[in-house]
């Protein structure tokens, strides 16, 4: 968030490289100089990071809803009956006859051409795959599983759907796209246990959550 005073200095930042450029050396050096002061502007805006805390919905029942946030199929007998462990440990704290939910979240991990081409088509069918799989699997396992197709940031992705899902943990399997810095930011950012698994259903971290505030 910009403070208030801060908003002449951002714009004097923006528009004096353009200025002194044509002043010193006429237009070549001014466009120049301005459309590096653009690019400068973009990167930034890219690279921030925000600190408002994630709003996740009320919850309307008793059961437990656990978050889970995979680049790649839950197809691990360890990862599967970890992620059961917890559901059903949350659930018998929460209300031991309700039955855990289990949400699978599959970011659209799109590469750096497609995201340039704005073709998201095979990320979305990659992230597609990657829930048939692993839901075909939390079933078998007896767990009561949903899944979606999320934004292409992890982040991001979590972000939104907590909105409309109350989770009260979130579970970020390691792969790619989800990794330290991933986990770092959401738990920073959420007020309810985050835990980081490897793919093979090993705990990561100590899985504390940690306070938005």
């Amino acid at each position: 968030m910009i403070r208030p005073w801060a908003l002449p200095l951002v714009v004097a930042a923006l528009i004096l490289p353009a200025i002194a450029g044509f002043a010193i050396a006429g237009p070549p050096l001014g466009l120049a100089a301005g459309a590096l002061t653009v690019a400068a502007v973009i990167v930034f805006a890219a690279r921030a990071r925000y600190d408002e805390p994630i709003e996740v919905a009320p919850a309307e029942d008793a059961r437990y809803r656990v978050l889970v946030v995979t680049s790649q199929p839950i197809e691990e007998p360890a990862l599967i009956e970890r992620i059961a462990e917890l559901a059903g440990e949350g659930q018998r704290l929460v209300e031991p006859h309700a039955e855990a939910e289990v949400l699978v979240l599959a970011p659209a991990l799109a590469s750096r051409l497609d995201r340039w081409a704005s073709d998201v088509r095979r990320a979305r069918r990659t992230a597609r795959r990657v829930l048939a799989i692993s839901l075909g699997t939390l079933a078998a396992a007896g767990l009561d599983a949903a899944g979606r197709v999320g934004d292409a940031d992890p982040v991001q992705a979590v972000e939104d759907e907590l909105h409309t899902f109350a989770a009260r943990e979130v579970v970020l399997v390691d792969g790619d796209g989800i990794g330290p810095q991933e986990v770092v930011e959401v738990r920073r950012r959420l007020d309810r246990p985050v835990r980081e698994l490897s793919a093979a259903g090993a705990p990561r971290s100590d899985g504390a959550g940690q306070s938005a505030g």
